[in-house]
Parts: structure tokens; sequence; C-alpha cells
């Protein structure tokens, strides 16, 4: 095969959920296409330098600030705490949820060598100490990583005084909040328990 084909080919099948059947169609679209491989191009230059992180919830941003942590519409005393920036996505597509978010940026996993301290776990205790927080709600994903999470920002967050819930476990276990659809996350939320 052609070089620059291959080293397309085998870019393509590096991200999530593209094997290389799916890589060799994007790719054969793309060489015969130049005008959509050029706008492709250049929307994924794009990402990093217009898209940032919030820097009150650490989800992804134009400005400082995300258009959730903007909307002076939402429930600011009430803090809806995912792993990964996607997650929010989902969880808004329910339209359960008023709140504002936080974005741990993953989960504790001793077997990656993933620990509190790699997380966004300081400034959510900051968040709810400065912000007047009542309720923290854990939607986290239902496996060993999450519990884990979740028992640790447990033990952070209650000594401050906030009700801490989680997401009902509508949510199948061991399965990712992106593979749930929204009338499952929608049920999960409204049906949070307390911890």
């Amino acid at each position: 095969m052609i070089k620059p084909l291959e080293e397309v080919l085998a870019a393509l099948t590096r991200l999530p959920g593209i094997g290389r059947r799916s890589a060799e169609r994007i790719a054969f679209f793309l060489l015969t296409k130049p005008e959509e491989a050029k706008r492709l191009a250049e929307a994924i230059e794009g990402l990093h330098v217009r898209i940032r992180r919030c820097k009150r919830c650490h989800s992804f941003s134009e400005g400082e600030l995300c258009p959730v942590c903007q909307d002076p519409r939402r429930d600011q005393k009430t803090i809806c705490v995912v792993a990964r920036p996607w997650e929010i996505e989902h969880i808004e597509r329910t339209r359960e949820f008023r709140g504002v978010y936080h974005v741990l940026g993953g989960l504790i996993s001793p077997t990656d060598g993933v620990g509190p301290k790699d997380l966004t776990v300081e400034h959510l205790a900051r968040r709810v100490r400065e912000e007047g927080t009542q309720e923290v709600i854990l939607a986290l994903e239902p496996k060993l990583e999450g519990d884990l999470t979740a028992m640790h920002l447990l033990r952070v967050l209650k000594p401050l005084g906030v009700k801490v819930t989680q997401i009902a476990h509508g949510v199948p276990v061991g399965r990712d909040l992106e593979s749930a659809d929204e009338i499952t996350l929608g049920r999960a939320l409204k049906g949070r328990i307390p911890l």
C-alpha cells in the first residue's frame, strides 16, 4: 500500500471505535474529496487552539467558563461530578439535571497508577467550601474504579457538611455512561440515593 495512505490508516485505527475497515472507508473518502479532507484537517487543528478547560468545572470550553458555568439559570448549589467532559452531554440530554458540573479528569485506578492527587478532587472540595454547595451528585461509572473514587470523594466531602448522593444504578454495571440511553440515565438521576 502507498506509504501516506498507510500512515492515515494507522492514525485512524488508533481512534476509539474505528477498525481497519472503517479507517479504509474514511481514508478513501477523504482521498476522493480533497475539500472535505481540508475541512476536517482545519477542524482538528482548531481543537487545541480554540478549546480549553473551563476554569471552574474542568469541562471543555471556548472561553474561561463553559456554557453551563456561565448560565445564570442553572442551580449553582448542586454539582454533578463526572469522570470525563463528554459525560456531561449525556446527562444534559436527559433534561433532568439543572445544576452545574465538575469533571474529575478520570477515576481512581491503582492498577493504572491514577490516585486522588491525579484528579481534580481538591478543586471540587474548594468549590464546595467557597460556593456554598448544598448537594454533590456522583455520576460515576458503576465499576470498581467508580466505587473507589466515590468512596474517596465521600471521605473528602462529608466533613464539609454537604449532602452527597449518587445516581441510581439504572445504568448497567460495568458500562460507560456514554453507552446509556437518555431515558435510563434520566431515571438514574431521578433515583439517586444518599451516601
